[in-house]
């Protein structure tokens, strides 16, 4: 019989806060506003926090419970996964993180061409006593400066920004319902395939709605305060800035997320 070493007792007394795997790519099922589901592929890393008494954990049981939802790695698999991570590998405390694309398709906004966006996107799930889930989405927008346009005669520098928004899932958040608080919050939204009347909406557009970092994370942080299906937050809003060696950033936070 073959010793099993990660049982053996540790004499350190140091209690580690995460411990498991990373870096797996699996196929997962999404929710998907307009078309039921859509499949992804996803970055999965998955750990439970490792008692000071124990040496280590069984990594192959984290693959094992992964292989059990084969095909159907859903948002409402994760509480199951969690639970059955917890039990075998006598865990007071297991999470799992999912980084992934998510498409939409998107109409120009003149010529009314279709192309497919990608965004970042994240669950990221927590159990102890509780299930704790949090969905992140990156959405690149389009930023004018406001200070720019105000002192310049012809025209004002814009550049690509950023808006990462964290919510915790309390009450069901659509993917989709963060993407276009983000992309309604920006001087103008950004699409993967423009025409030459596009081009002029999107300049015109973003030159009317001028926004600095703080004009947006500010906006965002209404809207979401006002969702009653979100009482925790983060939102961080970085421009790339296009007459700078520096980026500008934002970030406002309220309620408790998942560290």
């Amino acid at each position: 019989m073959m010793e099993d070493m990660q049982s053996r007792p540790d004499t350190r007394n140091i209690k580690i806060d995460q411990v498991g795997i990373r870096g797996i790519r699996y196929p997962i099922t999404l929710l998907d506003k307009r078309n039921s589901t859509q499949h992804s592929i996803a970055s999965i890393n998955m750990y439970i926090s490792l008692p000071e008494a124990f040496k280590g954990t069984h990594m192959s049981r984290f693959l094992e419970i992964l292989n059990e939802c084969h095909n159907d790695i859903s948002h409402r698999k994760i509480v199951e996964m969690l639970k059955k991570i917890r039990e075998r590998l006598s865990a007071k405390e297991a999470y799992i993180e999912l980084f992934f694309p998510y498409f939409l398709e998107k109409s120009a906004p003149v010529s009314g061409q279709k192309s497919l966006m990608s965004y970042d996107c994240a669950v990221i799930a927590k159990s102890n006593k509780n299930t704790k889930i949090d969905i992140q989405v990156k959405v690149p927008v389009t930023t004018l400066c406001p200070c720019s346009k105000a002192i310049s005669d012809n025209g004002a520098h814009n550049q690509r920004g950023f808006i990462t928004i964290r919510v915790s899932l309390d009450k069901f958040v659509w993917i989709e319902d963060l993407i276009r608080i983000a992309e309604q919050s920006a001087s103008c939204s950004i699409w993967p395939l423009l025409k030459r009347p596009d081009e002029k909406y999107v300049t015109d557009k973003a030159y009317n709605n001028p926004m600095f970092v703080e004009d947006i994370v500010r906006d965002i942080a209404k809207s979401l305060s006002d969702d009653k299906r979100i009482s925790s937050f983060k939102i961080e809003v970085e421009n790339m800035e296009s007459i700078h060696t520096h980026n500008a950033y934002a970030l406002i936070k309220k309620g408790e997320l998942i560290s």
